[in-house]
């Protein structure tokens, strides 16, 4: 969580944000600039609809201020820096921080932020939901694993029934991981979870069990291409669905009940969701390389993460390893990318078909 106060709230001119048309999209001012000094945001890409900032008014500097703060101390690139040195040293590596300002009403405001990952390897980049509300004329900003978050989502009048109620089933011990199954009745997946296409068509595995980022951290995700599902990518259960990028951009992020989320990324033609309900094996886009958030494809495919949803509403990416996902266990190799997944005594590891199963 992230409190900035401040004495004087300049207007969002000043910072060098333009609001034009639709949608913002543009740096706020540099943090070694009079307009950026002493601003977390100052140097942040901002992207917010002409409606939102007119609402907003004179507080929109406040508010990116309080999201900034709150995203480089958890990014794990930015954390132990200084905002102004956080934003500049990822500059240098021609990586973005960006806060997108989705919806405000009253004291309340939401969107998404990110950090984007380096564009010189195979990686994908930092996320985050937040929720934001105004609390005697400062913003307290809550990002998905915040207090302040979970807080928000029960309060905030931004957040719909639905997807109040998906994303809290699990803190309120209305269902456990690996006893909830889909409506289909995956018992043996783990959260009733299936792979990124329909049930009983096939991809190609082009990658085993590897960090989210290529890197680091546990090794949550898995990589698909071709096969016999037309390259659509689909949700891996039901839950709520928010595109990260925005509109057009290949990310997307499914909230599922029972303490599980998944990422998506790569997509193009993907649908765009905001905090959306949908069903499982609901249409998220096609394989492809988009790099909205940075990182690099070099051929079209679908990059699958697996991240926990605790009860605290902490996202973070999680292992595949003993996991059984769409009707195969996961297992990592010797090194990243080399594992493999096993069902019915058959192996099968990268550039073999895996049939996508419901138990």
């Amino acid at each position: 969580m992230s409190t900035y106060v401040r004495t004087a709230v300049t207007t969002l001119a000043a910072t060098a944000i333009a609001v034009t048309g639709l949608l913002a999209a543009a740096p706020a001012a540099p943090a070694n600039s009079p307009a950026g000094a002493g601003h977390p945001s100052a140097g942040v890409t901002v992207k917010m609809p002409a409606a939102v900032a007119d609402r907003l008014g004179a507080e929109r500097e406040a508010l990116l201020d309080a999201v900034s703060a709150d995203v480089l101390s958890r990014s794990h690139d930015a954390r132990d820096l200084a905002p102004g040195a956080a934003v500049g040293k990822l500059a240098d590596e021609g990586r973005k921080v960006v806060v997108d300002v989705r919806d405000v009403s009253g004291d309340w405001a939401r969107g998404v932020a990110y950090v984007e990952a380096s564009r010189t390897r195979h990686g994908a980049p930092e996320g985050w939901l937040y929720i934001a509300h105004r609390e005697d004329g400062q913003w307290i900003s809550g990002l998905e694993g915040d207090r302040e978050f979970a807080d928000h989502v029960a309060e905030s009048p931004l957040v719909g029934t639905a997807e109040r109620r998906t994303m809290r089933a699990y803190a309120e011990g209305k269902v456990t991981p690996d006893a909830q199954a889909s409506p289909a009745g995956a018992l043996a997946n783990t959260n009733g979870l299936l792979l990124p296409w329909m049930p009983d068509y096939y991809m190609t595995m082009t990658g085993g069990p590897h960090a989210h980022d290529g890197a680091t951290g546990y090794w949550s995700s898995l990589d698909f291409a071709g096969g016999n599902a037309s390259g659509l990518v689909r949700s891996s259960r039901e839950g709520t669905a928010t595109s990260m990028c925005g509109a057009g951009g290949g990310w997307t992020r499914v909230i599922h009940p029972g303490g599980f989320s998944t990422d998506y990324y790569h997509m193009h033609n993907t649908t765009y969701y905001n905090g959306t309900s949908i069903a499982r094996s609901a249409l998220l886009g096609s394989i492809g390389t988009d790099t909205c958030a940075g990182g690099s494809a070099t051929g079209a495919h679908v990059h699958w993460a697996l991240r926990t949803y605790d009860a605290d509403y902490n996202g973070q990416y999680t292992w595949l390893n003993g996991r059984t996902i769409g009707g195969w266990a996961w297992w990592n190799g010797s090194i990243q990318y080399s594992g493999c997944g096993t069902r019915l005594g058959v192996t099968a590891c990268p550039g073999t078909a895996i049939y996508n199963r419901t138990g």
